[in-house]
Parts: C-alpha cells; structure tokens; sequence
C-alpha cells in the first residue's frame, strides 16, 4: 500500500461526512439516525480509505467491515466504561455505546452496496 491522492472518492468523502453530520445535528428518530447512519458510516470510512491509499476496492472494502466490526464489538465489551470514558460525547459518537447485531447488518449491506457500486463502475 502506497500514498495517494483521488479526489473522486474525497468528494464523495466530503458528501457523506456532510450527510453524516446533518444525521447526527437533526435526527433523534429510530431509523434513520442508528440504521442509514450506520450504512453510510462504512461508505464514509471506505471513501476515506481510498481517498488517500492505493489499496485495491476488496481490500480497503474488507479492512473497512473489520475495522467497523471491532468497534461494534469493543461496545458488547464495554470499552468506552472501560477507558473511563462514560461521560464523554465524543467518544459515544466515535465508538458508539451498545452493541447491536441491527449495526452488524447496516455495515455488512453498506459495504456490499460499495462492492456493488464498485463493479458497476469496473473498479473492482
């Protein structure tokens, strides 16, 4: 893996974490805030990741559903209580507070929607 610039996937980066952001300032509702933030949430992580390395689709696509997958299970484990971190806002939005197989499902079909989209575009 090497350092790179594309700027393709930056400013899809820039849409979804303006997208995210708006979630998280204006939606408390049970749908769209826990389950499309989470859905986009990997797509944000993805673009990111692929925004600044030449790591191939499969492999910035897979990093990114372990990566999302570790954290919801650091949340099962208790690692925000853990780090003495209960009472910090930050630290709930970036590694969440409970664990939710709901989040399990909204990674894995984010990360399948990038997959697809990705063939379609012939990257993959």
């Amino acid at each position: 893996m090497s350092l790179s610039f594309n700027k393709k996937y930056f400013l899809a980066f820039c849409f979804l974490f303006l997208i995210e952001a708006l979630i998280a300032a204006f939606l408390n509702d049970p749908f769209i805030r826990p389950y499309v933030g989470d859905f986009l949430a990997v797509i944000l992580i993805y673009t990111f990741l692929k925004s600044f390395t030449s790591l191939s689709v499969k492999q910035a696509a897979f990093g990114t559903l372990i990566f999302s997958y570790l954290l919801e299970f650091s949340q099962a484990l208790g690692l925000i209580s853990w780090l003495g971190m209960e009472e910090s806002l930050a630290a709930k939005l970036i590694l969440g507070h409970a664990f939710s197989w709901g989040d399990m499902v909204a990674y894995t079909l984010g990360i399948l929607l990038v997959l697809i989209v990705e063939r379609k575009n012939s990257n993959l």
